[in-house]
This record gives C-alpha cells, structure tokens and sequence, in this order.
C-alpha cells in the first residue's frame, strides 16, 4: 500500500440502509457536520414526499480511533452515504452500497425488520463485511417498560442476524429525532438532541479497520451525480453564447463546466490529468477539485470528491464511470453465487436485472459449472448446512478459459436452501455468462447483483436472486468458444446376438437417419455392460455394434438379453455446427 503523508485524514466511507422511514435522514443530519450533495432530501420531491429519492452525502470528522493511532493520520473523516429505503429504489440502494467500507443497518425498533431492511441485509452481506444495527426511535416506547422491549427486540434481531454472516454485529439503541418529524432536529433550534448518537460513534470508531489504499494503479472513480456549475450557462452553439441557427457542420456545442461528484474507487486522480468516460467515448481533463467544500490538488482510493470538467453534456452523465483511458471494458461473463433467502429457481433463458456500480439492465443468463458440479442429494443437504460458512467466502476472480464447462437448467436446482449448488463438498464454481441489452462498463473484476425488480415490492419476498464476480468480457465472435455442453443420450434396443463379439440393434435413430456419422461412436450395453462401437448399418434401419476382441465368449451373449443400448454423448450449446462428441 502508498504511504499516506504525515498528518493527512483518512477517509471511511459509511452506507446508512434500512427500511423506509426508519430514520435514515435524520441520523444522518443528527451525525454530519458538513453536508455535500443531495444531502437530507435536498431534492425538492424527496421534500414534497418525505422519503429519500436519491444518494445523500454528508460527513463528519473525529479523531482517529486507538487502534488506527500512530500511523500516517491525524484524524478521520466519516462520509455517511444516506440510501433510499423505497423498494422501488432498489437500484439506487445497490449503487450506493458498492462505494461504502462500513454499513450502518437502521431498523425501527417498533415495527423491527420489514421488507427493505431484509433485502438491505442481503445487500450488506454482498458488499460488506462489517455491519453496525441502528435500533432508532426508541423514543417511541413507552418510558414504562422501555428496556424490556428494547431487549426482546434485540433477541429478535439477533436470532435473524444469525443465519447470516453479521451474527456478532453490535446493536446500538438511538433516537434520531425525538419526537419524531412534528419535532425540530436540533438544540440551536429548541428541539430535542439526538439520543445515543455519542455511543454510535464510538461504537463505529471501534469498528474501523485501516482499509487498503493504493495510490498507483489505473483510476476507477465512481460518478454518482453530474450536474453544471451555478451561473455559467447552459450548453450553446458557438463560443460567445450568440444565437446562430442553423449551426455550421464545424461547430460543435460549448456547455457550461460540469461538476462529478464521487468516490474513487482505485488509483488516483489530480488537476491536469486526462480521465475517460468510457459510456460516452470521451476524454476531458481535469479543470478543480474539491473536497467537501475544500479545494484539493489530488485524491485517492477512498476520497469522495467534486470533479470540474468543461466540454461535457450533464445530461449524457447522471451517473457513471471515469477512469484511466482504456482501462475500463464492457463485461458478459461472470462467476456467480445463489442468493439463499431467494425462494425462486434462477433458470437459464430467464432475464434478469443486471447491476453493476450504478448502472442496472437487462440481461439474459446462461448458467454453467464444471462437469462434476451436479452434486449428489446428500451431498446438497450437507452443503446447506455449510450455507453460512459459503456466504462467508470470497467468490473467485478468475475463469478457467480452456477448460468444459457443464450446463445447468438453473442455478441451485437442488433445495431452494441455503447452499449454492457447487458450493458444496466438491467446490465447484458455477458460471454465468449474460447476454445484455445494453453493455456495462466495469473494472475487473466487479461485482454484480442480479434481480427480479418487476416483483412487486409490496410482498414479503426478497428480490435479489444471485450475484457474482464478473470476470472478463466476451466478444460476440468469443462465445462459441466457451465450451460449455449439454449430456445427451440415445436409446435403443438390442435385438440379437450376432456373433461373439457383435450385436444387432435396432431403434436408436429415427427411420431415414443417415447413420455413417455415427460409426465408430461408443455405446454401451445397459447402465453398466460391455462397451462397444457402431460398425455398419444392417438393413435400412439396423446397425452392428462390434465389440473388443479381449471380450470373453458367452460374456456378450449373458449382457445383451432383453437389453437398452445407449449412445452417451456431449453437445456443445454454442456450436453451430451442432457436433456430438464423446470423451
């Protein structure tokens, strides 16, 4: 990791999640000192609704918890990103909870986990590895017999974080708000302080790791709002702003500078450097920058930041990616996870939500694993009960090119339990490859969440089937080099012994069938009988199977009574030619 210089702050980036109004605002007003972009429901319909619409950042700073004391730093800065809790804004909740190092779960202690806070904590298990429960608006118990609720929902929650990996997550009892919204938020303005805000910190300062910071490497800064600068103008022809219709070919449009507010994902960026934006095939370079309201030189990974560029449609750019030219590709092939609080089958075919940072489309899987992936029952119901222990684990980032691969109908056919299928006893990976409908652009390798978000919100079921790590991108003329196959099967009939090393057969193809391709192919006799070769067709509709000379005599003769016989055989799913092939 690049040293940090002397004194600098380091930078925790905080997701607050949870159900909608559950007081995600207003602890987030109740923590920050400096508010940034479309913070505490700027946006006027997020005022006219009384729910958060979009991403809010704010932040705070405070000294540097013991355990991160006598390093490079001299202080802590929290961003508090503050995400939607509306399940229509699910995709909204999953961009903001891919930019975050630490998540802050809000529930409402008197109504407990809803609908949204359950599919925050599938998210936070995606995403994150160390969660923080908010039990907000505890003001709202009654004073009489306060902590005896307080306790029972505890017990509550804690027996739902057990099936999860956050099953030792601190619980920290707050009120945001007192009072609730008829309330003022602060003691400037006469209202109530914030209750228990003073132990979230501490309790969020204790829970702070130093997280890997690298200022080398390509840049990958994630956009999550784009808009002008105040004052400068709207996008014009020409370059003195006069009206001139209709334009000259040459001329292009002029716009009004443009601000990127996001975080750096990796790398580092600074003034002059030429940065990418590789949805729109564009390049600009860096004009200011900003630090919640502090101009800066440079950033790294981690910094939430303001970029300034000129020479750019806002409108084009809402949110996005900007990175090192060249370095960011578009992604279809991905390895993948099973969600087990989903209840449905994730068949192949089926179209899924795809997102991926901020971006979310349609995509259309393909599922597949290596050739032992299919796992025996007993060994599926020992995977669910590892299913914890697999939620834990990374997925891997890498794809083995050259070797088959074994197409699955869907992904976890087994129980809609616990376990992944393949992530059971024999470790498979199980692989997907999508086919979307519009491309993502993504720095390898990256994660993806894949939904059905057109299921009405308003069930109690989660929404998020799988995810993955996407892992390389696939070009249309790739594709059929993945050799991912089916198993096939033919069955026939043997109809007589010939001799003692040959047999006659019969209804293993259809009436007219050309048979010449299929000589020299193995079959075999039963589940479990001799192996042997079609040699000759026998009639228009017959064929001999010849078998090994070492064949003992009367061996054939005792194998073949009243006997199938089967032509086992792969096909690959994206050859066109549409091969059998066997071994």
């Amino acid at each position: 990791m690049a040293a940090a210089s002397v004194g600098a702050t380091l930078n925790i980036n905080v997701g607050i999640l949870g159900h909608v109004d559950s007081g995600k605002t207003s602890l987030s007003r109740a923590l920050s000192s400096t508010a940034s972009t479309n913070a505490f429901d700027k946006n006027p319909q997020s005022k006219e609704r009384g729910i958060t619409l979009d991403l809010g950042f704010s932040s705070f700073l405070t000294s540097l918890p013991a355990q991160l004391a006598g390093g490079a730093y001299s202080q802590m800065q929290v961003t508090l990103v503050d995400c939607p809790g509306h399940a229509s804004l699910i995709r909204t909740i999953i961009g903001g909870a891919q930019i975050i190092d630490l998540m802050l779960l809000v529930i409402d202690v008197t109504k407990g986990i809803q609908t949204q806070t359950a599919e925050c904590l599938v998210i936070g298990e995606i995403l994150n590895d160390t969660l923080i429960v908010v039990l907000n608006k505890t003001d709202m118990l009654p004073e009489a017999g306060r902590e005896e609720k307080l306790s029972k929902m505890k017990a509550r929650i804690r027996k739902t974080l057990a099936a999860t990996k956050f099953a030792d997550a601190p619980m920290v009892a707050i009120a945001a708000r007192p009072g609730g919204a008829e309330s003022a938020a602060s003691d400037a303005s006469g209202g109530a302080a914030a209750v228990g805000v003073s132990a979230l910190v501490d309790e969020l300062k204790a829970r702070v790791a130093l997280p890997e910071r690298r200022h080398d490497g390509p840049l990958h800064f994630a956009i999550d709002h784009c808009f002008p600068i105040k004052g400068q103008g709207t996008a014009r022809w020409g370059g003195d702003g006069a009206p001139r219709a209709p334009p000259p070919p040459r001329c292009r449009p002029v716009f009004a500078p443009q601000v990127l507010t996001g975080t750096v994902l990796s790398g580092s960026l600074k003034i002059g450097q030429e940065i990418e934006f590789p949805e729109l095939k564009q390049t600009r370079k860096i004009k200011s920058m900003q630090m919640f309201r502090k101009p800066v030189q440079s950033a790294t990974q981690g910094d939430r930041l303001g970029v300034c560029v000129t020479q750019l449609d806002a409108k084009a750019l809402e949110r996005g990616i900007a990175c090192t030219p060249g370095y960011i590709s578009t992604v279809s092939c991905a390895l993948v996870r099973h969600i087990r609080f989903f209840k449905t089958a994730c068949k192949t075919g089926a179209k899924f939500h795809v997102t991926v940072g901020h971006a979310t489309v349609m995509g259309t899987a393909t599922f597949f694993g290596p050739p032992g992936a299919a796992a025996a029952e007993a060994e599926r119901q020992a995977a669910a009960a590892r299913a914890l222990a697999v939620a834990r684990a990374p997925l891997p980032t890498s794809f083995a090119d050259g070797g088959e691969h074994l197409y699955q109908e869907e992904l976890d056919t087994a129980a809609r339990g616990p376990a992944a299928r393949g992530q059971g006893t024999r470790g498979g990976r199980i692989s997907d490859t999508s086919r979307l409908e519009q491309p993502v652009a993504c720095a390898l390798p990256a994660t993806a969440i894949c939904s059905h978000l057109e299921t009405d919100h308003n069930l109690n079921a989660c929404r998020i089937a799988f995810y993955g790590k996407l892992v390389r991108s696939l070009a249309p003329d790739e594709v059929p080099k993945l050799r991912v196959f089916k198993r096939k099967r033919k069955e026939g009939q043997v109809e007589r012994l010939h001799d003692d090393h040959t047999l006659i057969c019969k209804n293993l193809f259809r009436p007219g069938t050309d048979m010449t391709p299929f000589f020299g192919m193995e079959v075999q006799v039963g589940e479990s009988g001799p192996v042997g070769r079609i040699d000759s067709t026998f009639g228009k509709t017959k064929f001999k199977v010849a078998f090994p000379s070492s064949l003992e005599p009367g061996v054939l003769a005792d194998a073949c009574k009243g006997a199938r016989i089967y032509l086992n055989y792969k096909r690959f799913v994206f050859d066109t030619e549409k091969r059998m092939i066997q071994h």
